[in-house]
């Protein structure tokens, strides 16, 4: 009977792909790759119930699917990998040939980086003179209110790829789009890093599930972005950390 099912739900997906599955029946069709003696529609509930819905299963930690009933490793990997392969695939296709003057398709490439993200996490996007996007890099992982910036990490990446403009990015995942104090003193530290071997910040963006802020875009702050690429005297601005 179970088998009889399996091939019809299958065969549904072949035909119409994910058209007019409720959530239910996505993680069912997925289970069945990881469980292959059970009623994973029962398991596919668990789920539902236990994450309030298909997103929230996608984004859980492993050790919390773990807990759910009908759930082993082999299965928790599959959810995980599943959501890492799907952000994978959207931020690999809009970075084709995206642009730093393409602000709104630029600023969705970059929200797309922190989807799922728990803790404060910082990437530095490389461009080129043209201000097209070369790479975007995790330059660090932090906690749920922090992520520290090493300068030294921050101009290696840049110079691995080339870079002559970069733009700053980190999350506030349970806060506001807005800079706190030590977001603003990185970003005038960061601005004098790169101006010591002629590369530009653009701009500092700080993203959260439901909000984005451009720092270079907001008038109390673009001041901190007008400065011409001239070497300053004294030395390198030291390592801040970020809230």
């Amino acid at each position: 009977m179970h088998d009889e099912h399996r091939k019809r739900v299958r065969a549904r997906f072949l035909s119409s792909g994910l058209t007019g599955f409720p959530p239910h029946n996505v993680l069912e069709l997925l289970l069945f790759y990881s469980i292959s003696r059970r009623d994973t529609n029962e398991i596919a509930h668990h789920l539902l119930n236990r994450f309030g819905s298909l997103t929230g299963v996608l984004e859980a930690p492993f050790e919390e699917l773990c807990k759910v009933d009908g759930i082993g490793e082999n299965s928790a990997v599959l959810i995980m990998l599943t959501f890492q392969l799907a952000k994978r695939y959207l931020t690999e296709q809009a970075s084709t040939k995206l642009s730093f003057d393409s602000t709104k398709e630029f600023q969705d490439y970059v929200a797309a980086q922190f989807v799922g993200c728990k803790n404060e996490v910082a990437y530095l996007l490389c461009l080129n003179n043209a201000g097209q996007l070369l790479k975007c890099c995790p330059v660090s992982l932090g906690t749920k209110n922090a992520v520290n910036l090493d300068n030294r990490t921050l101009l290696e990446t840049a110079f691995l790829h080339n870079a002559t403009n970069v733009v700053l990015a980190h999350n506030h995942p349970n806060g506001l789009a807005a800079p706190s104090s030590n977001d603003i003193q990185r970003t005038e530290s960061a601005v004098k890093l790169f101006q010591q071997v002629h590369i530009k910040l653009l701009d500092h963006f700080i993203v959260t599930p439901d909000d984005f802020f451009s720092m270079a875009n907001h008038a109390k702050f673009s001041r901190l972005f007008m400065s011409n690429i001239v070497p300053l005297t004294g030395q390198i601005a030291a390592d801040v950390t970020i809230t």
